[in-house]
């Protein structure tokens, strides 16, 4: 059921779920399941009605758009040589998979175990893995690792483009392996990517766990309804105050008889913690907020995946000329409409690689996105030329930036201070991923297709560290990846236990990328799916 007005409901229920996005999804939808309990899912934007969020290519209208984005921006950052630059958050059901590039990764089982390692009990790989295949229907037959039969969909790419394969081929001819399955257990090597699609069609949480659950009369799905801030009495969570319909819309109380989970992501979550008085006392005190429980590490830990992109000329077809003109994009759309294929099918990279740059790493440490086209930002849309990008990220980055508070009201954004490129270890990885980039493309069939650099330019001297370093921090951006900022563990900045219940306040647990004690190795999405479907299933076995 639907809310987007009050209507008559009672305002009680066994759980409360804040945040519809990557994790939120899949908590109302468990939590909702077996019909004991009441569940109230709650979300700041709208109803995903907008086509353009069920069209993989849609991302290009989504991402930057005020009703179906949340549109923040980091502070100016030093790592970036003083630019501030956008993050977007996906702001509908479904969150941030309802606006992402759709790739579909796991990240590897050493960062699981890693958070294992780290003290925090049941999160290892062999822990996780039965949370991946639960949630996921992945469409072809390879290990025994991928699952079948779960809400959400994840399928090979409907799209093939020869410059994608030229890549591959020279990366292999560059030395590195193929790898046509980099999600069962063995991640390392080329290929093309997976995507959380089905039929031609974005597979985003809300369409895999909402739409079958929707008609549940024991949930309610609030949608244009922001939560204001968590009712406390002695250090237990009784409830919420949502505000549906905008700032000036109706304030309403909502109690909760057992929990409230907080799955708002990166910069919601803690921000929703810090206006409630949870989190460090300097920042409360600092915006008038009553100190209800001193937790210093909410907002601190945060952590990104910051991508450089080379951008290449070629003289074979790319998707920027395909679109050159409105023929050419009735025919795509056509196509589209009668068959489901084509480049309105194409997610936000179509080849990956994830590779080491050093050969004494037991993992690699850089992943690439390989796109069938080139552009300045998406919302710009493509360059006038032919031409591709390599996209290489470090996966594992040391710098970790933090949120400030600017205000006790929910609707002033924090400032968001990422500091990229902090650590000598995370220069060094973006240069070499850049030098490796480069290697590649004097490979195999690249070398003949490449006909000139769009940026870096051809100058670029690829011995030269200081200037391919400062290229990278005048020229990269994220890739999306907010995490860490309400991170699992024991130590004194930890939020949450390995239960994901917020240390000293009873009735309060927390399910989204911000419980990352560290940030997984490649896209965020499927972790934070994972972390739903495994909440979930800690909550139902402690009621």
């Amino acid at each position: 059921m639907y809310l987007s007005s009050l209507g008559e409901i009672k305002l009680e229920f066994d759980f409360i779920v804040v945040g519809a996005g990557s994790a939120g999804c899949p908590l109302a939808n468990r939590l909702s399941e077996n019909g004991k309990y009441k569940v109230a899912l709650i979300e700041a934007g709208g109803k995903d009605t907008n086509p353009w969020i069920h069209i993989p290519v849609g991302y290009f209208k989504t991402m930057g758009n005020p009703k179906t984005d949340w549109c923040y921006k980091t502070e100016t950052d030093p790592g970036l040589n003083g630019r501030s630059i956008p993050w977007p958050r996906g702001k509908v059901l479904g969150g941030s998979s309802s606006i992402n590039g759709l790739l579909y990764v796991r990240g590897q089982a050493e960062d699981f175990d890693g958070w294992r390692q780290m003290g925090n009990e049941g999160w290892n790989w062999e822990n996780v893995l039965p949370y991946f295949k639960k949630a996921e229907n992945w469409e072809e037959k390879t290990g025994e690792d991928r699952g079948v039969g779960g809400p959400l969909n994840v399928s090979p790419t409907r799209l093939k483009r020869d410059i994608v394969d030229a890549w591959i081929e020279a990366a292999v001819e560059a030395g590195y392996k193929k790898n046509d399955d980099y999600n069962d257990g063995d991640q390392e090597g080329v290929g093309y990517f997976q995507l959380t699609a089905k039929d031609g069609k974005r597979c985003s949480s809300a369409v895999a766990y909402l739409k079958p659950a929707s008609s549940r009369k024991n949930l309610k799905i609030f949608t244009n309804s922001q939560a204001e801030k968590l009712i406390l009495e002695d250090n237990r969570v009784t409830g919420i105050t949502i505000r549906q319909g905008g700032n000036k819309g109706s304030l309403i109380t909502l109690k909760v008889r057992k929990e409230v989970v907080l799955s708002s992501g990166a910069i919601g979550s803690p921000q929703i913690l810090m206006v409630s008085g949870i989190g460090p006392k300097d920042q409360l005190s600092q915006n008038g907020i009553e100190v209800i429980k001193e937790l210093p590490g909410v907002g601190k830990n945060l952590q990104d995946h910051l991508q450089a992109r080379p951008v290449y000329k070629v003289n074979v077809s790319t998707i920027n000329v395909e679109v050159g003109n409105l023929f050419k994009q009735g025919l795509i759309g056509m196509q589209y409409l009668l068959s489901r294929t084509g480049p309105m099918t194409m997610a936000a990279s179509l080849g990956t690689g994830f590779l080491k740059t050093r050969e004494e790493l037991a993992t690699p440490d850089i992943q690439f996105h390989i796109q069938p086209w080139s552009a300045d930002s998406p919302a710009e849309g493509p360059h006038k030329f032919s031409g591709f990008t390599s996209s290489v990220l470090q996966m594992r980055p040391e710098s970790a930036g933090h949120l400030e508070l600017t205000s006790s009201d929910i609707r002033e954004y924090p400032k968001i201070h990422p500091n990229y490129l902090s650590t000598k270890l995370d220069c060094d990885t973006i240069v070499e991923g850049l030098r490796i980039s480069h290697r590649i493309t004097q490979s195999g069939p690249l070398k003949d297709i490449i006909t000139g650099h769009h940026n870096p330019s051809a100058e670029m001297d690829y011995d030269d560290y200081d200037s391919v370093l400062d290229w990278a921090r005048s020229n990269s951006v994220t890739i999306y990846h907010p995490t860490g900022t309400c991170k699992m563990g024991s130590d004194v900045n930890a939020v949450v236990n390995e239960r994901l219940k917020v240390h000293g306040i009873d009735g309060l647990r927390i399910a989204d990328c911000s419980i990352m004690p560290i940030i997984t190795s490649g896209n965020t999405n499927a972790p934070a799916i994972m972390i739903g479907e495994k909440c979930a299933a800690m909550m139902l076995e402690d009621a």
